[in-house]
C-alpha cells in the first residue's frame, strides 16, 4: 500500500531526476496545486524546475510563493533568468522582492534587469575567464590550471582597460613557446554583440563566424560577458519555435501543456481580429451576390480560386521569413524578392490555370467560365505572391515582428485578392457563362 510518505518521496525522486517533463507536468496544473509540492523540495530544486519553464507561468507561480520559499529559492537562480522573471511581475511586487532579497543577490540580479526578456545582454554569463595580452604563455597555462577548463575552449584577451583585444584557442596557448606574449599569438579578428542588441542577432552572428562563444562588449570594447554556446543554440530553437507559434496567432510563451486558461487569454484576441478579416472576404462575396445567385457554379467553384492563392501566398511568405531570419535578405532588397515570386506565382498559376481550365470545362462545358476562372487564378495567385513577399518585409521594416501578424494579413489578401477577381470577371463577361 502507498503511504501519502511514499507518494511524496516519488514526487521528490522524479522531480530531482527529471526537472524538465516535471516543469511541464506543473504547466498543466493550477498554480495554486504546484505550491505544496515545490514547497517540500530544495531551494536548488525549486529554481531548477522554475528556470524550464515557460516564463510567464513561473513567473506567474513566483508572484504567488509564500516569502520563506521565495527568499530561499531566487538566490539559486541564475541572475539572469531571475531578472526576466522578475520583470514580468507588477513593479512594485518586483521592488518588494529586490529589497527581501540578501543584498548580494539582489546586487547579481540587478544589472540585468536593465536588459529586455529580447535581449543580448539577458543571456549574458559575467562569470566569464579572460586573460591580459601582456601576459606570457607560461603564466597564462598557469592562471588557465587554476580555473576550471571543463567547458574553456577559448581564451578571451584583454588590455588593462578591460577592452577586448583578442582571442586564443587553448589548444595553441599550450602548443606555444613559453615565452611568447599572448598578444603575438592571439587572433585579433573577432564577432562580438552589444548587450542591447535582439537576440536573433546572436543566430545571425553564430551562422556567419561558426563560433561556439560570442563575446558581449559595451560601446567602449570593454568584454561584459559571454554568451555560451548552449544559449546560442537554445535562442535557435526558440527563434524557430516561436515564429511557429506566432504566425499562427500563439503567443511565444504557450506551450502544449500550459493552463487552457493561459492558451484562451493570447489566443482570442487574433482569433478576434481574425474574424473581422473574414467578414472583409465576405463582404467582398456579398458585393457579387446578384452575379452568383444567376450562375451557381461560380459558388461551387470559389473555393478553388481561394485555395490556389492562400497556397501560393503561403508559399512566398515561408520562404521570405526564412530570409530575413537568417538574414539572407534585407528589407532594401525588396523589389527584387517581390519581383522574383510575383514571377514564380505568374508561372505557376499559368501551370495551374491550364489544369483548372480543363477540369472546369469538362465539368462545366462552358467556354466563358473556363476562361474567368483561368485568368482570375492566374491574377489572384500574382497578387498572392507579391503580398506573400512584401508583407514580412514591410512589416520588419516598419520595426514589427513579421511573425506576428503577416499570416493573418495575408490570409486577408489572398481571399479578397481571390474573390474579387473571380467574381469581377464572371460579372464583366456574365454574358458568356450561360
Amino acid at each position: 500500500m502507498t503511504t501519502p510518505a511514499t507518494t511524496e518521496q516519488m514526487h521528490q525522486a522524479f522531480i530531482a531526476k527529471f526537472p524538465d517533463e516535471a516543469a511541464h507536468v506543473f504547466e498543466s496544473y493550477d498554480p495554486q496545486e504546484v505550491i505544496p509540492i515545490l514547497a517540500d523540495l530544495s531551494p536548488a530544486m525549486v529554481a531548477k524546475v522554475l528556470s524550464v519553464m515557460s516564463p510567464s507561468l513561473a513567473a506567474d507561480l513566483l508572484g504567488i510563493f509564500p516569502q520563506p520559499l521565495l527568499l530561499s529559492a531566487l538566490p539559486h537562480l541564475q541572475p539572469a533568468v531571475a531578472a526576466s522573471l522578475l520583470q514580468r511581475m507588477p513593479d512594485e511586487t518586483r521592488v518588494a522582492i529586490l529589497d527581501a532579497l540578501p543584498l548580494h543577490v539582489s546586487a547579481d540580479i540587478g544589472p540585468f534587469m536593465e536588459y529586455s526578456e529580447d535581449s543580448v545582454g539577458i543571456l549574458m554569463d559575467v562569470n566569464f575567464f579572460a586573460l591580459p595580452e601582456d601576459l606570457t604563455v607560461e603564466e597564462a597555462i598557469r592562471q588557465v590550471r587554476t580555473h576550471d577548463t571543463q567547458h574553456l575552449n577559448e581564451i578571451y584577451i584583454i588590455d588593462r582597460r578591460q577592452v577586448l583585444v583578442g582571442v586564443l584557442s587553448l589548444r595553441d596557448l599550450f602548443l606555444a613557446s613559453p615565452k611568447k606574449s599572448l598578444a603575438v599569438l592571439m587572433k585579433r579578428e573577432l564577432p562580438t554583440i552589444h548587450p542591447l542588441e535582439n537576440q536573433e542577432q546572436v543566430v545571425e552572428i553564430c551562422n556567419e563566424w561558426k563560433v561556439l562563444t560570442i563575446p558581449v562588449t559595451d560601446l567602449d570594447g570593454r568584454l561584459l560577458g559571454i554568451i555560451s554556446s548552449q544559449d546560442i543554440i537554445q535562442v535557435e530553437k526558440e527563434e524557430a519555435t516561436i515564429s511557429m507559434q506566432t504566425m499562427v496567432g500563439a503567443s511565444k510563451d504557450e506551450r502544449a501543456l500550459s493552463p487552457p486558461g493561459f492558451a484562451i487569454r493570447k489566443r482570442l484576441p487574433w482569433l478576434q481580429i481574425n474574424l473581422l478579416t473574414a467578414f472583409l472576404a465576405a463582404f467582398v462575396v456579398g458585393l457579387f451576390e446578384d452575379t452568383i445567385a444567376r450562375f451557381t457554379a461560380l459558388a461551387v467553384l470559389l473555393p478553388v480560386v481561394a485555395g490556389q492563392s492562400g497556397n501560393t501566398g503561403a508559399q512566398a511568405l515561408a520562404v521570405v521569413m526564412r530570409g530575413l531570419a537568417l538574414r539572407d535578405i534585407r528589407p532594401s532588397q525588396w523589389l527584387r524578392v517581390t519581383l522574383k515570386e510575383s514571377y514564380v506565382a505568374l508561372a505557376n498559376g499559368v501551370a495551374v490555370a491550364a489544369t483548372t481550365c480543363t477540369a472546369v470545362f469538362f465539368w462545366s462545358g462552358s467556354w466563358g467560365l473556363t476562361m474567368v476562372i483561368g485568368v482570375s487564378m492566374v491574377i489572384s495567385m500574382v497578387m498572392a505572391g507579391f503580398s506573400g513577399a512584401i508583407i514580412p518585409i514591410i512589416l520588419r521594416s516598419l520595426k514589427q515582428d513579421p511573425a506576428q501578424s503577416s499570416s493573418i494579413i495575408l490570409t486577408t489578401v489572398t481571399d479578397v485578392a481571390g474573390f474579387f477577381s473571380f467574381l469581377g470577371l464572371a460579372t464583366l463577361f456574365s454574358s458568356l457563362l450561360g
